[in-house]
């Protein structure tokens, strides 16, 4: 099992272009590569996105002749490298899109899928109102992907507010906790960093989470601030609002550490809830 290595993140802003988004991205991950990160996160649709009437329409195909998969699997067999292909869009057979993230091991294989399970359906207020199901499918399956013996727990962008999820993930086995987004920045400012850290202190985990920065095509604005947060909750990496790379050490004996200072995975309880409070008129 690997317990030392380095993770990077890709930060990039997504054009219209996919043919565009993958010389960016490829041009980013081979950076981090020569750095010497075994493990590349890239971030929620990263090869392309826009808003057009408060619907997300990323770039999308069908998997099977998907740019994105094509050359990005190539890349992480000629770097020797593992990708976590932040997600893509996936057409579905009822018209909607899947928001699928991948797992692409240093063969080259697709090691792991995981479809986005909660949907960005919000309002928040002066007009800026998104309804992400309008368009997406949700998946119903969290998933646990293998890179060399470590255990990462995937997730994308919208679900880092479901503590319930990545505490599944951890005591499934996690130790290592994904969440690439292209979160907006009006939440961003407010909430992007205490919930990345929340969730690597609740758990234990290491959390490597890329984000788009910047505006996107429609006016979508994106917040950056990739980030690589240790078990105890440090940041060790921080992007920023440009495009470009970050990396961290990652040291898996550091999990054990800070699970045992605070065993709180073993400390969860059943209880009750008999008595909810009445609904509010």
């Amino acid at each position: 099992m690997t317990t030392k290595f380095k993770a990077a993140c890709v930060q990039n802003c997504a054009t219209a272009d996919v043919d565009e988004n993958i010389e960016i991205c490829t041009r980013l991950t081979r950076q981090a590569a020569a750095e010497g990160a075994k493990l590349i996160a890239l971030p929620e649709y990263f090869s392309g996105l826009e808003v057009i009437d408060r619907m997300i329409h990323p770039v999308a195909f069908p998997e099977g002749n998907h740019p994105v998969v094509a050359a990005f699997t190539a890349l992480a067999r000629e770097l020797d490298v593992y990708l976590l292909l932040g997600s893509l869009g996936i057409t579905s057979a009822d018209g909607r899109i899947f928001n699928r993230g991948y797992l692409i091991d240093n063969g080259g294989n697709i090691a792991a899928r995981y479809n986005k399970i909660h949907m960005f359906d919000v309002d928040l207020g002066e007009g800026k109102k998104v309804e992400e199901s309008a368009t997406i499918a949700p998946g119903d399956e969290a998933v646990i992907a293998d890179v060399e013996g470590a255990a990462l727990g995937m997730s994308i962008c919208y679900d880092i507010r479901f503590a319930h999820l990545y505490r599944t993930l951890a005591q499934g086995g996690a130790s290592i906790l994904a969440a690439p987004a292209a979160f907006t920045k009006l939440t961003g400012e407010a909430h992007w960093h205490v919930l990345q850290r929340a969730r690597a202190i609740e758990n234990g985990c290491y959390v490597i989470s890329p984000c788009q920065y910047g505006t996107l095509k429609g006016g979508a604005e994106c917040y950056g601030h990739s980030v690589i947060i240790d078990p105890w909750g440090k940041v060790l990496a921080d992007g920023g609002e440009g495009e470009g790379i970050i990396a961290a050490d990652i040291d898996l004996n550091e999990v054990s550490l800070a699970r045992q200072r605070i065993p709180s995975l073993q400390h969860d309880r059943p209880y009750a809830f008999d008595n909810p409070a009445p609904a509010t008129q």
